[in-house]
């Protein structure tokens, strides 16, 4: 689940000790690294793109120092999970990041607000914070169900003690061991009663979600342009995670660019997609189960840049989020030679 969840409720006044002994250790925040942590680790998700407030209150220009961020970022007193995997440098960062910004005149509004026919499980995650960092289809979430279809037990589990139990999770799936976005919500604070609906909300009515990823190589020469390699797989466990059906996998094609050759199993060719104002090459695929692997090639005119890279979209038409559009995972820009 790459994201800061949750409301920040700053700030009632720290005890004497806590500031004290904190702020003597408090190491030199730097505002830029800071900005760039709040933007990697999706903080701006509730609170806002410059700290002027979403979900969460605003943070920008309040004069915290930091202590009090540390305390309420570790320690929250509201709804926020607890964040232990923010080592001190970080949190002096972003004291320094919130230091560098102009105070509000105004708090700003919250990305999505529930819609007025909201489910219960429905209304708990957008007034919980889920959907502020997940999206109104709670992908990510739904990622996860449709790797392993879980139990309760095993989603109380991912909530009340994501820190670890992600890291769990993700060893069992074959993933990198990254660090956690999300922190690790109180159950006195998000009751398991609460944690039950959401639960219900994502299996029952949005339905599970194929976790399907697609890896772009660097470009290498070929005779005629440069090569790249698509790899698209299925990664949830077998016996336990869901199957993508009527498939279509399409890359990219930078401005100016030609497709000289492509393989692979199922390619449509090059086709124009009006809305996006852009070429893409084009595979169909009947379906992908779990732990199974569809390789391509495409060789290019030359390659993409920075500005203009190979990138593309994994669409499945089954099984389908049931209240929402197509089910889509992205594919990342490929590195750059």
């Amino acid at each position: 689940m790459k994201k800061l969840i949750a409301a920040l409720f700053l700030l009632p006044l720290l005890p004497l000790t806590y500031s004290v002994a904190t702020a003597q250790n408090a190491p030199q925040g730097d505002a830029a690294r800071g900005k760039a942590i709040w933007e990697d680790r999706a903080c701006l998700n509730c609170h806002g793109g410059v700290g002027e407030g979403a979900f969460g209150p605003d943070l920008a220009g309040r004069g915290l120092n930091f202590a009090q961020v540390k305390r309420a970022v570790q320690q929250p007193w509201g709804i926020m999970p607890a964040f232990p995997q923010f080592p001190d440098q970080e949190l002096a960062d972003l004291t320094a990041y919130f230091s560098s910004l102009p105070k509000v005149a105004t708090p700003g509004k919250w990305r999505f607000e529930p819609p007025a026919n909201a489910s219960a499980g429905q209304a708990i995650a957008f007034n919980m914070g889920c959907v502020q960092c997940h999206g109104q289809y709670m992908n990510g979430p739904r990622d996860d169900f449709g790797a392993v279809n879980p139990d309760m037990n095993w989603f109380k589990r991912i909530v009340y003690q994501h820190v670890t139990e992600i890291q769990v999770h993700r060893r069992e799936l074959g993933n990198p061991e990254n660090r956690p976005n999300m922190g690790n919500f109180n159950p006195n604070r998000l009751y398991e009663s609460q944690l039950q609906e959401i639960y219900n909300w994502i299996k029952n009515d949005l339905g599970y979600r194929v976790p399907m990823r697609g890896r772009l190589s660097a470009p290498t020469s070929a005779a005629n342009g440069v090569t790249y390699k698509l790899d698209v797989d299925n990664f949830g466990l077998v016996g336990k995670g869901i199957t993508a059906e009527e498939i279509t996998v399409r890359v990219q094609v930078p401005n100016g660019v030609n497709v000289i050759s492509a393989t692979g199993a199922g390619y449509q060719g090059v086709k124009m997609d009006n809305e996006a104002k852009a070429n893409f090459a084009e595979w169909k695929l009947a379906r992908l189960g779990p732990k199974q692997v569809q390789n391509y090639t495409i060789t290019l005119s030359k390659a993409g840049t920075k500005e203009d890279n190979v990138r593309g979209q994994i669409r499945w038409a089954k099984p389908a989020v049931k209240p929402g559009p197509l089910d889509q995972a992205n594919i990342g820009p490929a590195p750059l030679s």
